[in-house]
Formats: structure tokens, sequence, C-alpha cells
């Protein structure tokens, strides 16, 4: 049996997860109710019902966050959404709060949320002991690490490859809560990271001023997919819980037809059924993005920041060469339309406007202030492609084969899908021959061919008979119905259905010391810890922990690498240890550098 390979797209809501299973996803993830660590974006059980039933069909998976810290009052409550979500036929549960393994859970397979910061084969290993499912590895590992992580464990990896980066390691970032009190571990995130900052030295000298210092560009693993593979990875990740479903239809459609056209050679296969047809060419350079960037995966060979802006800047289309007072001309070529987004930057602000009206190369834009000679102009939407694919026609269907034989009584109707699933009806009836051999058989044909609106289409009808015989077209289509009924039945009884049980064991925690950073916020967790070896020195931050002095973040992302101050790399420069960042209320945070293992953590200054 081929291995299969999972590609598993963001799911805001019903009608973008359905969106994200037509366009070629083999599973999609969705939050519930509650609890699921976004949380401007929890659902109905009634519509994640809907999302399985739908997605089944095609032998796709739902998976469900339940995914942030949990407080005591609320373990309860969490572990019976986990039961009624296993009543639904979920495929998995992605959790963080360890809490919940000492809890009655049903035998739904639990999946490690990236929350649980997995950046180790030990970690990986003691989670693998405990019977999860898969672990969601933390976004900025190594071609390496995966291979390591790979070769000491059995259970499924799933890595990120597509969308927005965080540039602390999941689970560990602690600046919206200690800024504001919104968690990011219990889904209430304020993005500190996307604000403006000022990098200081130890005497007050300005190293960067009022710049996106931790905002990051976003991951575009589209060109390493064969790497990740041959790493060990089998479930492809798309960020995007927050997107809308235009995002999700073009990055999953460049996704699916990549991995289309790499698993055949690969000897591998999708996870899930059906060819996807659509009317729009995907391109991931037209929807959100703040520049792309392949992180870590290759080890530290490209800026993985984007600090001039957090938000969008998209095509560069060229310089301004020439303008008047209404319109001005670029120094390239590129096709633009009424209603296109243009974006640039004027002494650091980013400003936009609309295209009124093309003529020729010369544009005509909605406003002309700050526009000069020698900008770089960008657009960030693009009205044509934008419309095409909010318009645009996509089914996905299973191909099916079509064998009409005569029986001693009749004929018989089997159909065989391209998993090899089939099914079969018969018909008793008279047998009157055809008064035209070859018509009766093209008719025939064209009939089987017309599978409508169901999830299936014919690649291929057979036809075997001794003699053509006449067969009313009623008849034909009720055949054809009930076989394409009889077949989705035997689809859903064969469809892989995975239960797993949590293993209560004693496998030691690599981790012996639990401080904040283990983000305990319940006595159940408390007892897993200790179970497993491991002591619990102090609750999570949410608890109410005085953050003065702690680091609120931890991060691969290092600013002294991002602005050319890297001392490995020979860049010698004259400021002073330690740095600060400042933001815009004043508030100053210190950094420090562990350059052995490139790794810089941000403090909350006491002072």
């Amino acid at each position: 049996m081929k291995d299969t390979v999972e590609l598993l797209a963001p799911a805001r809501d019903l009608d973008c997860g359905q969106t994200a299973i037509e366009c070629g996803a083999d599973a999609v993830y969705i939050g519930g109710p509650r609890f699921g660590a976004r949380g401007k974006v929890g659902n109905s059980l009634t519509d994640i019902e809907q999302l399985i039933q739908y997605a089944h069909q095609y032998w796709a998976r739902v998976y469900v966050t339940v995914n942030t810290a949990l407080f005591d009052e609320e373990l309860t409550e969490a572990v019976a959404l986990i039961h009624e979500l296993y009543a639904l036929n979920v495929d998995g549960i992605i959790i963080q709060d360890v809490g919940l393994l000492e809890c009655d859970l049903p035998p739904v397979p639990l999946i490690a949320s990236t929350q649980m910061n997995i950046q180790t084969p030990e970690m990986a290993v003691f989670l693998d002991k405990l019977g999860f499912k898969r672990a969601i590895l933390a976004r900025e590992l190594s071609l390496e690490q995966i291979q390591a992580i790979r070769k000491a464990t059995s259970f499924e990896l799933e890595s990120f490859v597509h969308g927005a980066l965080c540039v602390c390691y999941s689970g560990q970032c602690y600046m919206s809560y200690a800024l504001g009190g919104r968690s990011a571990n219990r889904g209430e995130c304020a993005q500190p990271c996307r604000q403006r900052y000022s990098l200081v030295d130890a005497e007050g000298r300005m190293i960067c001023e009022d710049r996106h210092l931790l905002s990051p560009k976003d991951l575009n693993l589209s060109g390493s997919l064969t790497p990740l593979l041959d790493a060990g990875v089998r479930s492809f990740k798309i960020e995007g819980r927050l997107k809308d479903k235009g995002y999700v239809a073009n990055v999953v459609r460049a996704y699916r037809e990549q991995l289309n056209r790499l698993l055949p050679g690969l000897g591998l296969v999708p996870r899930s059924s059906g060819r996807v047809t659509a009317d729009f060419t995907p391109d991931l350079a037209k929807t959100f993005n703040r520049g792309y960037t392949t992180g870590f995966l290759n080890g530290r060979n490209e800026s993985v920041g984007s600090i001039d802006t957090p938000k969008m800047l998209g095509e560069r289309l060229g310089k301004i060469v020439s303008l008047d007072r209404n319109g001005f001309e670029l120094d390239s070529k590129r096709q633009l339309n009424n209603g296109d987004g243009l974006c640039f930057f004027d002494h650091k602000e980013l400003y936009g406007t609309l295209v009124n009206n093309v003529q020729g190369r010369r544009i005509v834009p909605a406003q002309m202030q700050g526009l000069k000679k020698g900008l770089v102009i960008f657009r960030n939407h693009d009205h044509n492609f934008l419309r095409q694919l909010n318009k645009a026609k996509i089914r996905r269907q299973i191909p099916v084969t079509l064998i009409l034989s005569e029986t001693v009584e009749g004929f018989c109707l089997s159909a065989t899908d391209e998993q090899g699933n089939q099914a079969t009806v018969t018909l008793s009836t008279e047998k009157t021959p055809a008064r035209s051999s070859e018509g009766a058989t093209e008719n025939l044909r064209k009939q089987l061919a017309k599978t409508g609106k169901t999830i299936f289409v014919c690649v291929d009808i057979q036809i075997q008979w001794q003699q053509p015989s006449f067969l009313p077209v009623s008849v034909v289509n009720g055949l054809r119905r009930d076989v394409l009924e009889a077949l989705v039945s035997e689809r859903a009884k064969n469809r892989s259905v995975e239960q797993r049980t949590i293993s209560k064991n004693n496998a030691p925690c690599p981790t012996k010391e639990i401080t904040f950073l283990g983000n305990v916020l319940n006595e159940k967790a408390r007892q897993f810890y200790e179970r497993h070896g491991a002591k619990v020195l102090e609750s999570g931050a949410e608890s109410g922990l005085d953050m003065q002095g702690k680091t609120v973040m931890t991060t691969k992302y290092c600013l002294k690498d991002q602005l050319g101050l890297c001392p490995s790399r020979g860049k010698d420069h004259p400021y002073c240890a330690p740095f600060y960042l400042q933001d815009e209320q004043g508030r100053r945070f210190e950094l420090t550098f562990d350059c052995q293992i490139c790794q810089m953590k941000i403090q909350l200054s006491s002072h």
C-alpha cells in the first residue's frame, strides 16, 4: 500500500472549510465553539458536523482545535466538547494543555499542537510514547532537525508550509499578555509583533528607529516540498484560520497542483479522493503576504523580517519615470487594470491608492498625493485576478469506471472508484435487440456518463454484451443513479476510521523543571508532569504572574542578523550591549542573544 500525503488547509468557518475541500485539500482544521486558539473564529457544532459530512465524502479529514491553555474550571467543559466532537466523527483533536491527558477522553486521535513547542527529538519521543497520533512541528526547524525527529519517532509529522509566521516560538509568546492581558496561549493575541519599535544600545544610541522590527515575512515552502517529503513530513499545513475564502481557494489550489506533479514520481498518493477542475490559475503572489521567506528550513540564508511594514506590499511594478497632475508612467510594461490597488513608501510610511484608469502606459490613480518621480510602486490588489477567483467554477469529483454487462436474467451495472471501492446493481428484464447496434451502444455510453451533481465523474465506460439491446433512457438513468448511491454507501463503509487512546504511562518528561514556560494553569497539568517525573516550579503567566523582568518572547529570529550586526558573520559594530527595544508607548524590552544556538530572548524590562 502506498504511503499517503496530506494537504491540510485552514477553515475560518464552514464556507471556507468546504471551499478548501472543494479545491483539493485532504484535510481541514477548524476551531470549535471555544478553546480554539483563535478567539474570533469559533464555530458551532452544527457547522462542524456539516463540514465533517461534506469532507468524508472524499475521505478528507476534519481536525478541530481545542488548543488553548485551560484553567481548572474550564477542563470539564473542554472534555465535554471533545466528547461531542467525537460523537460527530471528527478525525482528530488538536490540543496544547497536557491537563486534558489526565481526563476521561474518548478514543479520538490527539494531535500535539505547535503550541507545545516541539523542537527536539526528545520532546517528540515523549509525545509519541504518550500515544499522540501526530506532532505539529515548530515552524523554526531546519530540514536536519526534522530528519532527526523523524528518525526518533513513529507518529505522523505535520509541518507548516505556507502563511503567516509568529516571530516567537509558538506557545512561548507572552508579550501580548504582559502588555495588555490578552494571552496568545488563550486565543487572544493582540499581535504586538506587528507594531513599531526602535532599537537602542546600552548607552542610548539609536541603532534602528521606528520600524516593525519584530514583524516576519510570510512562509512559502512551495518550492521545498520534495525535501520535506524526504525528511519524513506527511502533512503539509497552510496557516490562515483568519483568512477569507479567496485566500484559501488560491493557496490550496497552488499547493494541490504542486503536490499532484510531485507525488507520482515519489511513489506517494494523496490522502483523500477526487480530482479538481477549476477555471482559474492559482498565483501565490496575488493573495495576502508580507513578502515570502523559507524561514529557517535551510538555515540562516535569507532575511526573515518584514520590518518596513506588516501589511501586504504585493508585486513590485517598477519606478515612476514621469508624472503630471493626474497620472504617471512606470519604467515597466506590467499590465494594470481599473480597480487595481497600488501602494508605495513615503518617509517610511506605506500609502495606497486605486487605479481609476489606464491609458496605454499612463496610469491615472484615484489620488496623486505622495507620488513623485523615482518612487517604487507595488500592486497589492489585482482586481481582475480576485474577481476571477471569486467567480471561479470549482468542482471536485471522484473518478469511476462503469461496466454494464449481461446476466442470465438481464443486466448488471458496476461502479469502481479510484480507491478500488466497488458497487453493483442488477436489473431483471427481457432483452430486446436494438435496431441499430452502433447507435444503441453510443446512446448507452452517453446516458451512463451523465453523473450530474453527484461527487463522481466517469472516466471509463465499458459495455459487455453479446448483442446490443434496447434499454429505455429512464432505465439506464435509474441503474446509474442506484449504482452511484450504492458506491457512496460503500465508500462510507470503507473509509478509514482511527481510534487511539492516550497511554497513561510514566514515560520521563524531557524537561525536569517546569517554569511558567510550561503554561500550566490547572491542577491536572501539574499531576501530569509529576507523574512523568517533572516538578512544576511556577504556574503559567495567565495565572497572574508578574512578568516584569521575565522573558516574554524566545525567538530564532535575530535582530542582529536582520540588521547586519551578527558577529558570527564577521560584522563589527560600535554599539554596546545590552540592546533594548522601545515601543511607541516608551516601554522597554531588553534583548539577550545566545549566539551558540542562534536564539534571541526578549525580556520585559523592570525599569
